[in-house]
This record gives C-alpha cells, sequence and structure tokens, in this order.
C-alpha cells in the first residue's frame, strides 16, 4: 500500500496496520473494473460496513455499472451499508464522490493520493480487498484479519477550527442591534448565487474555508476575499442572491466576518436562508440618498433601520428587522438551542 501524499511511498501493510479511518473508496479509472468490484463484493457480502466509516464505490464505467447490477453486486454493496455511485472519474475529480475533507483518514484503490488529489484529508492507497475488508473493520487491515466485531472509536475530535468556534460563539453572544462598517459598493442587480460561491466549491463543507471563494466568479470582485476585512458592510442593488437556493452563499460572508448586506431587494430563498440564520440582512428603497462612495463607513440601526453615513452624516431609513427576524438574530440562528419560541 502507499502512504499519504506520495504514491511512490510504499509500505508493507502491517506498518499501518489497525490505522483508524473515516471512509473508505473502491472505484476509478484504475480500479474500478468488475474484477476489482468482484473482489471487493466478496470481502463485503454478509458484512457491514463499520459505525462511523463511509465506503463509496463508483464503478468505472456505465458498462460495468450495468454488469454488477446483473451479477447481485450492487444488492451486496448495499446490503453492506456502502454508498454506490453512478460511473465516473469520482474521487479524482472536485465535485464527485470520493472526495474527502479536512483530517479526514481514508483508504482507497485511486491510484494517486498527492496532496489535495482526493480532497483535503490523509489518503492511504491500497487494493480493493484491504480497502473493504478496512471499511468493515474501521481501521486498516486485511480481509483474513477481519473482526467478527468492529472496533469503535471515541468521538471524533471536532475538526473545526478552535478560531473558528471561537468567532462563532462570539457571534451568538455579542450581538449588536447597532454596527458600523466599512462598505464595499457593488451597483448591480441579480447577483445569483453562483455569482457569489459558485457551484465548483458545494463539496467544501466548512464554513471557515468558504470565504476564501466569495464573489470569485463575479466579474470585478474575484479578489473580494482577499481585500475585504472582518467588519465589512457589503451593499448591492435588487434581487441579491436570486438563483440557486445554497446556504453557502450566506456562509461564505459569515466566514470572511462581514457584518452584513444591504440590498434594494434580496432573492425570496436568499433571505429566508440568511435570518435563519441569524446573518444581517436590511433592504432600503434609496440608497443614492445617503451619498455612498467605496470605503465611507455606514453605522446601521437594525431596529429603527436607521442608516448613517458617518462621512457625509446624512441618514435615511430603511426597512428595520421585523420582531422575527430580530429574535432569530438576538437568539443566533432559527435552529440554535437558545431559540425557543421563535414562530
Amino acid at each position: 500500500m502507499s502512504k499519504p501524499g506520495e504514491p511512490h511511498d510504499t509500505a508493507d501493510i502491517s506498518e499501518v496496520y489497525g490505522k483508524k479511518i473515516d471512509s473508505a473508496f473502491i472505484g476509478s479509472c484504475t480500479n474500478g473494473r468488475i474484477n476489482d468490484l468482484q473482489a471487493a463484493a466478496a470481502v463485503l457480502k454478509n458484512r457491514k460496513v463499520a459505525p462511523g466509516v463511509v465506503l463509496k464505490i463508483v464503478p468505472s464505467t456505465d458498462t460495468i455499472w450495468k454488469e454488477c447490477l446483473d451479477k447481485g453486486l450492487l444488492d451486496i454493496f448495499k446490503k453492506s451499508g456502502a454508498l454506490v455511485s453512478n460511473a465516473g472519474c469520482a474521487g479524482c475529480a472536485a465535485g464527485q464522490v470520493g472526495q474527502n475533507g479536512p483530517g479526514e483518514v481514508t483508504i482507497s484503490t485511486g491510484n494517486r493520493n498527492f496532496p489535495g488529489k482526493q480532497g483535503k484529508g490523509n489518503v492511504y492507497l491500497a487494493s480493493p480487498e484491504v480497502v473493504a475488508a478496512s471499511a468493515v473493520a474501521g481501521y486498516i487491515t486485511t480481509p483474513d484479519r477481519i473482526p467478527d466485531i468492529p472496533q469503535l472509536f471515541g468521538k471524533t475530535e471536532n475538526r473545526v477550527s478552535a478560531t473558528w468556534k471561537e468567532t462563532e460563539l462570539k457571534e451568538k453572544q455579542d450581538k449588536d442591534t447597532v454596527i458600523e462598517g466599512r462598505i464595499w459598493l457593488i451597483k448591480r442587480d441579480n447577483i445569483d448565487t453562483d455569482m457569489i460561491y459558485h457551484n465548483r466549491y458545494l463539496p467544501i463543507t466548512e464554513t471557515k474555508e468558504m470565504g476564501q471563494y466569495t464573489f470569485d466568479n463575479l466579474k470585478g470582485y474575484e479578489d473580494f476575499a482577499g481585500k475585504s476585512q472582518p467588519g465589512d458592510i457589503v451593499i448591492a442593488g435588487k434581487n441579491f442572491g436570486c438563483g440557486s437556493s445554497r446556504q453557502q452563499a450566506v456562509d461564505c460572508f459569515r466566514s470572511l466576518g462581514i457584518k452584513a448586506i444591504i440590498a434594494e431587494s434580496f432573492g425570496a430563498i436568499y433571505e429566508r436562508n440568511a435570518i435563519n440564520s441569524a446573518f444581517p440582512i436590511i433592504t432600503f428603497n434609496s440608497p443614492e440618498a445617503v451619498e455612498i462612495m467605496d470605503g465611507d463607513i455606514l453605522r446601521i440601526d437594525f431596529s429603527t433601520g436607521i442608516i448613517t453615513n458617518l462621512r457625509t452624516k446624512k441618514t435615511i431609513r430603511a426597512n428595520p428587522f421585523s420582531k422575527v427576524q430580530m429574535d432569530i438574530y438576538l437568539k443566533g440562528g432559527l435552529l440554535s438551542s437558545r431559540n425557543e419560541g421563535v414562530e
């Protein structure tokens, strides 16, 4: 087998025997052949994937997928608890089944395990039989050493960085109803969720990692993530956040520490996603009334809707938070344990 990061760094399996795994992958163009899948099925038959482990199986072609169906392999995989995908490149291609997350340990039949090739975790390379056996055991092992009862490990350490956890906790405990921040003035209508957070980044699951991709599909603002600062405020035109329904288009701003978004209107789903996650959004009808320029500092009172440009000293009244929006905001989100009673 090969150790993480270098496919040429081979080792006897005895060197890594017993290593806890989070996921297992059987597939790719070189190891998703029918004989590979038959070998895996022989190990998985009448067995179950270990609790806490995800086994992903991807036949390399549609012809092989159909052959697996005809020969009963898919039934074996299903009964074992494996996740079987449509045929394809899978783990070798971002956005497909087989990618892993930060800190995750995967054992894979892929032919490459360079950093980032199959996700952001650590990938060991092995044969289909070893991968299947390890998925059943819960740790790296061989088919002849599969335990009768899988190894149950303690609760996995939360891999979200302490910085993000502290930031999120502070957000929930320190909710100001009056904020100030430097503004980014984006004079555009219909900025959709693909412009905000493109679908090629949807495999990313850690909120703290989403910010770096904010607006990188919005022409002229591809460098927004690098230039924005925590506490900034975004101002846009009509129908901000239209398009696909994706929470990431809200969370990417939270990841960067953006304090609020002001727009003439929001896409309906985006508006609800933002409110539900306690991210401040506010609407106003006459953005020109406060003579806003990029870099100005605005003060916003969520309870009254009064927006003040600290440079010009001019104010306008925007639409204040509704009672429901304010309740959800103050309690840290619709699903917050502190949010009982919000309807």
